[in-house]
C-alpha cells in the first residue's frame, strides 16, 4: 500500500498546530538555541584582531551542529506519548492512516521547525559576529567548508535525532521522561560534534564523507527500527490505561 499525501499533510498540519500551543515545548525549543549562541557570541566579540590568525585553522562553529541534534529530539519525544497524555492517540490510530504515513507525518512535522530553527540560529550568529566582532575575526570564523558542513549535516543529524525521539516516545508513558531519555541518548552525538569543533578529532574531507555516509545509513536504519516499534494494539491499550 502506498503513502497517501493528503493524509500525511493533514497529520503534519495537526502536529504543527499542537506544537504552537504547547508553551513548555516552545520554551524548551527557545532555550537550547540561546545556550548555543549567547556565551560563544560574547567570547567572539571580546576577541581582538590578533586572534584571527589562529581562528583560520579552527572550526569552532561546527559545535552549532548540536542544535539539530537536541531540538528535534525534544519535539519527537512527544510524538506518541504526547498523544497518549492528551487522549488523542486512540482516535488517530483507529483512522485509515497507515503506520508509514503516521511516522512520515510525525517526522516531517518535527523536522520542519527543527531544521529551520537550526539554520536560523546559525545565520543569526553569523550576522551578529559580522556586525559586532572585529572584521578580521569574523572573516576568520566564516569559512566555506564550515558553511557547507552546516548545510549538509543539519538535516541528516536532525533526522537521526527524530527517529531516536519517536522510538523513545513509543516506549514511555510520560512526556518529560521521554524527553530526558531522548536527550541522554543523543548526548554521544553532541560530544562527537564538540570534539570535532575543538579539533580533538580533526575535521577532514575524508571524515566529512564518512560522516555523511554513516548518517544516511543510520537514518535509514533508524526509520526501519522505529517502524518496527509501532504496535497499534499495544499503543491503543497504553492510551486507555
Amino acid at each position: 500500500m502506498g503513502i497517501e499525501p493528503r493524509r500525511v499533510r493533514a497529520m503534519v498540519r495537526k502536529e504543527l498546530a499542537e506544537f504552537r500551543h504547547n508553551r513548555s515545548l516552545l520554551g524548551s525549543m527557545a532555550v537550547l538555541p540561546l545556550v548555543f549562541i549567547i556565551q560563544p557570541l560574547v567570547a567572539v566579540i571580546r576577541l581582538d584582531a590578533g586572534a584571527s590568525g589562529g581562528l583560520r585553522d579552527e572550526h569552532v562553529l561546527l559545535y552549532m551542529l548540536g542544535i539539530p541534534i537536541l531540538v528535534p529530539v525534544l519535539l519527537a519525544a512527544t510524538a506518541i506519548v504526547g498523544e497518549r497524555v492528551q487522549g488523542t492517540l486512540e482516535p488517530v490510530l483507529t483512522t485509515p492512516i497507515t503506520d508509514a504515513e503516521l511516522l512520515l507525518a510525525k517526522a516531517l512535522a518535527t523536522a520542519i521547525p527543527a531544521v529551520l530553527i537550526a539554520y536560523a540560529v546559525y545565520a543569526l550568529f553569523l550576522a551578529l559576529i559580522t556586525v559586532l566582532a572585529a572584521p578580521s575575526v569574523a572573516s576568520a570564523m566564516i569559512s566555506a567548508p564550515d558553511l557547507l558542513a552546516q548545510l549538509i549535516f543539519t538535516p541528516l543529524l536532525a533526522i537521526g535525532s527524530i527517529w531516536v525521539g519517536i522510538a523513545v516516545s513509543t516506549r514511555t508513558s510520560d512526556v518529560r521522561v521521554a524527553q530526558q531519555i531522548g536527550i541522554l541518548a543523543c548526548l554521544p552525538a553532541v560530544l562527537l560534534v564538540v570534539l570535532i569543533a575543538i579539533d580533538v578529532i580533526p575535521p577532514t574531507p575524508a571524515l566529512a564523507i564518512a560522516g555523511t555516509v554513516a548518517l544516511v545509513v543510520g537514518d535509514g536504519a533508524g526509520a526501519w527500527i522505529t517502524a518496527r516499534l509501532i504496535d497499534r494494539e499495544r499503543l491503543i491499550a497504553g492510551a486507555r490505561s
